[in-house]
């Protein structure tokens, strides 16, 4: 099992996939690995980027753990979901409302919907987002629910976060004043390696490379954790071993060494 992390990872912060990574990936495929994109995304967000990779068939984690699906471009959509882990955003709300009152608000349903504030615009959902009020995104069922404040560095979001004490959910919080929420217990690492059992891959054949904080537990679960070069010292200490930067294609030495075994 391969598992890659997206953006900083795969493509560059503008989005971009180097051709380097495009060859050494669809190598990986062609030699017959399990390739399982891992992502803080949505997954209509996730799918461009897996034809771009050449996976034809394959898994994602989408939404950091909260979608895991099966990749088949012989299936009608591409795709088969195989698991969503939901969960009641409302008490996260309401705790994060009082504490951050201007910070923007987007929820991905499980039913594949984009609910948004006013304001929120994020490419990593990969839908037009539905505006609604705070009291309607309350209702919803959710596999992820973001946060993001421009009034605040993410080291002082990190600690208005962790002063609140958000409680039945998962968090993390991003580069910027950005966090990310699932449900509890779910983390890419959990749900990859649900996966792992379900597939009956053995764990010391695991690989994972990722450059953000919501990569932590997935570089501490896998055999071979790889941090990207531009990962903060935090994710850089939950891994086995360091690349070069996204900017180097650090992705490119990690998939050329699995080739090479």
């Amino acid at each position: 099992m391969v598992c890659l992390d997206i953006d900083g990872t795969i493509v560059n912060h503008d989005g971009h996939m180097s051709q380097g990574v495009k060859e050494a990936g669809r190598a990986v495929v062609s030699e017959g690995h399990t390739v399982v994109v891992s992502t803080g995304r949505s997954l209509p967000a996730t799918l461009p980027v897996i034809e771009t990779f050449g996976i034809t068939q394959g898994y994602a984690v989408c939404s950091n753990g909260g979608v895991t699906l099966r990749i088949d471009t012989a299936l009608e959509d591409g795709y088969q979901i195989l698991d969503q882990q939901v969960f009641d955003p409302a008490p996260a709300l309401e705790a994060l409302q009082q504490k951050l009152p201007t910070a923007r608000y987007a929820i991905e349903t499980s039913a594949g919907h984009f609910l948004a504030t006013e304001r929120f615009e994020d490419l990593t959902f990969g839908l037009i987002p539905e505006p609604v009020s705070l009291k309607d995104m309350k209702s919803a069922e959710a596999v992820r629910l973001v946060v993001n404040s421009d009034d605040a560095t993410a080291r002082q979001f990190a600690r208005t976060v962790r002063d609140i004490g958000l409680h039945g959910v998962t968090y993390s919080v991003g580069w910027s004043a950005w966090l990310d929420i699932a449900a509890e217990g779910v983390t890419k690492g959990s749900s990859l390696e649900e996966l792992r059992v379900k597939l009956g891959a053995p764990h010391s054949a695991t690989v994972a490379c990722g450059d953000g904080r919501n990569d932590i537990e997935m570089l501490q679960w896998a055999h071979r954790g790889v941090a990207m070069g531009q990962a903060v010292r935090e994710v850089k200490k939950a891994a086995d071993e360091i690349t070069g930067t996204v900017d180097e294609d650090g992705l490119v030495t990690v998939l050329r060494s699995i080739l090479q075994r």
